[in-house]
């Protein structure tokens, strides 16, 4: 909990991104335990695969958040008959 929490507070990190888009819907507990769930996650990915940690910004977070968006809309109008 207390990595998830010094996550949160570096300025420009993905997981500070991650922390600020989840607290609005989730609340402050549950953000933090998914960033806490991301950074476990990337710790095994690291030690299985042997693999150099490789951290995303915030521009690159936007950028895969706002494409999901944009996929995720796509797929509702199509379910609704708007698109062709």
């Amino acid at each position: 909990m207390e990595s998830a929490w010094a996550a949160t507070r570096t300025k420009g990190s993905y997981l500070r991104a991650k922390y600020e888009s989840m607290v609005s819907r989730k609340g402050r507990k549950k953000a933090l335990l998914i960033v806490g769930h991301k950074i476990l996650c990337a710790v095994y990915h690291i030690l299985s695969s042997r693999q150099p940690y490789k951290a995303f910004d915030v521009v690159e977070f936007e950028k895969m958040r706002n494409q999901r968006r944009i996929t995720y809309l796509q797929k509702e109008l199509k379910e609704l008959g708007s698109i062709a």
